[in-house]
């Protein structure tokens, strides 16, 4: 598979990994990232997304602050509705040492949509390219969006839509194969990636419902996509990205992790992040270990205790006593087909995890819940 490059305004990039990391907020920092990196050493990954306005007060620092410093590439990507924030915040990121500035354009979360950022400039496709225009001549790196199909599903024009972003200088797309009305419910629809990537001359990168090497190779066979984005079938499976890589490359896949690596992932995830956050820490570990502790006999009841554990020495015994009576002749089951249908977060049997459905632990998620407005009509046809 060859390189995909772009060229910037002064500063190009390549890429040697089509599978990219998606931004996850309160998830993707630099941890994250270093065991993410570890299964795949050239994959880019993203910070968690950063509020413009915020950086330019001087809040949301730590996260761009020492890029430059990590052993791979990493984009940053921000949101905002303003074009001059989001100039001067590309140009902070670019000092850090970003690899290329990812502007987000497709957060459903009502509290970011409702401000015009994320999503919400889904409704405002003229506000969408001032932006992009603004950030592209503010820095040397080449500018890239994440979107989606559109608001909802009687008004989306995605084509019309990342056609202007194309326009305003945009070299690379990221779309989410759902529109903000859908949230993360439904399917994905490919097919309307696959019609955006046809009228696009710049790369298009396919995500959603990316659970896993099947998936990703069925979705690049329908779309024609230059890659994939892969996001929530991440979440206690940091080995996913490179997996995705090695299917995409047609080399062989290893064993999943069996239940006493994943226990010392957890482990080992705790420390870091008590080490650097304090009992914070503790707090921000408890969603990575339940994510991370699936798919052996007991792990419920281990995640229920590590919920309720009050310090990382409580949480560290109950996983070393989990590991000490784990079987390992447990392995999470092959996949069997390409793509999953599901009610719960996006995730499928390939990294053997069962993340709890909308409302019903880590992650609250529901379709209609992210609120921000009925359908616009054609408000944001070109």
């Amino acid at each position: 598979m060859d390189d995909l490059v772009l060229p910037g305004h002064g500063t190009s990039r390549r890429l040697r990994c089509r599978v990219l990391q998606s931004p996850l907020a309160g998830v993707s920092d630099p941890i994250f990232r270093s065991l993410v990196r570890r299964w795949a050493p050239e994959a880019l990954l993203f910070t968690e997304m950063v509020h413009a306005t915020n950086l330019e007060l001087g809040h949301g620092r730590g996260k761009v602050d020492g890029l430059a410093a990590e052993p791979g590439p990493v984009a940053v990507q921000l949101f905002d509705h303003r074009p001059g924030a989001m100039a001067e915040a590309a140009r902070r990121a670019e000092a850090a040492g970003a690899f290329w500035i990812d502007i987000n354009m497709g957060c459903p979360v009502r509290k970011i949509a409702r401000k015009g950022g994320g999503s919400g400039l889904l409704r405002e496709p003229e506000l969408a390219r001032r932006i992009v225009a603004a950030v592209v001549a503010a820095v040397r790196l080449p500018v890239t969006v994440k979107t989606r199909l559109g608001w909802c599903g009687a008004a989306a024009d995605p084509v019309g839509f990342c056609l202007g972003l194309q326009e305003a200088g945009a070299q690379l797309l990221t779309l989410h194969g759902r529109t903000r009305e859908q949230g993360y419910q439904g399917r994905a629809d490919w097919g309307a990636i696959a019609r955006v990537k046809a009228a696009l001359s710049i790369p298009v990168i396919a995500n959603g419902d990316i659970t896993g090497p099947e998936a990703a190779l069925a979705c690049l066979a329908q779309t024609g996509a230059d890659g994939v984005m892969v996001g929530r079938a991440t979440m206690g499976a940091p080995w996913m990205v490179g997996r995705i890589d090695r299917a995409l490359r047609g080399q062989p896949l290893p064993p999943l992790p069996g239940p006493a690596e994943r226990l010392a992932l957890a482990s080992e995830h705790l420390r870091a992040l008590v080490a650097q956050r304090g009992d914070q820490g503790l707090l921000i570990a408890r969603k990575h270990m339940g994510w991370t502790c699936q798919g052996f006999a007991g792990a419920a009841q281990l995640r229920q205790r590590l919920m309720r554990a009050a310090t990382e020495a409580e949480a560290l015994d109950l996983l070393a006593q989990a590991a000490a009576g784990v079987d390992e002749r447990f392995r999470p089951p092959s996949p069997t087909n390409g793509r999953q249908a599901f009610g719960r977060v996006e995730m499928g049997p390939q990294n053997g995890l069962d993340i709890p459905a909308a409302g019903q632990g880590f992650f609250n998620i529901t379709g209609t819940g992210f609120g921000g407005g009925s359908c616009p009509g054609n408000a944001y046809r070109h």
